[in-house]
């Protein structure tokens, strides 16, 4: 008998009470309504909860002032507003941030954070743990899938990054955090469900207020959810692409065997609201000797005729045992000159936080990871043996 993985079943919850913190409107009001709350009631009390745990980052009931005393001890009696634990946090020396996310035993997921990036940040999200396209250059892909991650969890991200730059209340002034990049572990839209309403939630302007224009979606190809993604969200649309033929995507990024480049670029053409002021962003890792001739990037012009598009070009992340080098710096260039002269703009991503592992294609988590006092050990001795 086969037996196949059911991966929209929610977790069980966890003992104990649960967190409000990240839930939607929707899933806020139904709360309430298990209180006992009538429609109209357990509406209004959603509105302010998420006013006040997203708007305000509020860690505690008794601080929401326009919830009467009386409901704030039934929430704080029933209810948390905590973060999921952060198994591990980890800061580049070029100011990038990485955390380690626990949301429940074995389910654990890692985001970035990158400064300077979009209008002024950057959150990298992770939309599953661990991932099913193994993609031979990417460090996620050697981690087998442990499930999707709820709507709530993948808002907690930004809140956990939130927190740590001090980002409440919300404000449209002098903001670190401006943009969402759903580039993190995962296929988004083998879990387009939760991540739509993350989305929602995310882009809520009574709340966290991050606009949908700011708000990024990649996917390595899964050509049916493409027009489905755009309508449900209206968020920006990255494809990871890193091939202009069949044969070697097929090698690079194995779902492409199922949905080969003609199935996606119908898909992309079918994109809602397409035009020079919404383009389609294609992510191209530079693959020394594999992907990055000159004869390649005018392949990738005559790929890309007819579609509103910018190419990121990414200088391959290495990570351990990975069977790729990144190409020549002068053949990166010599590659992005050729797609600038037939008018695409072509951006060289500068790698941000390799040495944390957190560079495009190197999240990957653990069941299992080093404890801080472990490394802060492994630290210490190899300072030691330094000034031996």
């Amino acid at each position: 008998m086969s037996r196949t993985l059911d991966l929209s079943r929610r977790p069980a919850p966890l003992p104990g009470p649960r967190t409000l913190a990240g839930l939607s409107i929707p899933a806020l009001k139904a709360e309430m309504e298990s209180l006992g709350l009538d429609p109209k009631q357990a509406g209004m009390r959603a509105k302010q909860l998420r006013r006040w745990v997203h708007h305000f980052g509020a860690r505690e009931f008794s601080v929401m002032s326009d919830i009467a005393k009386e409901l704030r001890a039934v929430l704080a009696d029933k209810y948390v507003l905590d973060r999921p634990e952060i198994a591990d946090h980890q800061v580049s020396k070029d100011g990038t941030q990485k955390w380690l996310t626990r949301f429940a035993p074995g389910v654990e997921g890692e985001s970035v954070y990158i400064p300077d990036v979009g209008k002024a940040g950057a959150l990298c999200v992770s939309s599953q743990v661990g991932c099913t396209l193994n993609c031979t250059f990417c460090h996620t892909g050697t981690q087998a899938l442990v499930r999707n991650l709820t709507a709530a969890e993948i808002v907690q991200q930004v809140l956990i990054a939130r927190d740590a730059l001090s980002e409440w209340p919300t404000s449209t002034e002098d903001r670190l955090l401006t943009n969402i990049v759903f580039m993190g572990m995962g296929e988004p839209l083998y879990n387009l469900d939760n991540v739509v309403e993350a989305i929602d939630t995310i882009a809520d302007g009574d709340g966290i207020s991050i606009g949908r224009r700011r708000i990024t979606v990649s996917t390595a190809g899964v050509a049916p959810k493409i027009p489905e993604l755009g309508a449900r969200t209206n968020a920006a649309l990255a494809i990871s692409l890193h091939a202009t033929n069949d044969d070697l995507r097929d090698q690079l990024v194995p779902i492409n065997k199922k949905y080969d480049l003609q199935t996606l670029f119908e898909a992309i053409r079918a994109y809602p609201d397409l035009g020079n002021s919404k383009r389609v962003t294609f992510e191209y890792v530079m693959l020394k000797g594999v992907n990055d001739s000159l004869a390649e990037a005018r392949d990738l012009i005559r790929l890309l005729k007819g579609v509103p598009a910018k190419i990121n070009l990414i200088p391959f992340n290495p990570w351990p045992g990975s069977p790729y080098e990144c190409s020549d710096w002068e053949t990166i260039e010599e590659f992005a000159e050729v797609l600038n002269r037939a008018g695409y703009a072509s951006p060289i991503r500068t790698p941000r936080g390799r040495d944390i592992l957190a560079a495009c294609g190197q999240l990957r988590s653990e069941s299992v990871k080093k404890s801080a006092a472990e490394k802060r050990r492994e630290a210490l001795e190899g300072a030691a043996d330094q000034g031996a």
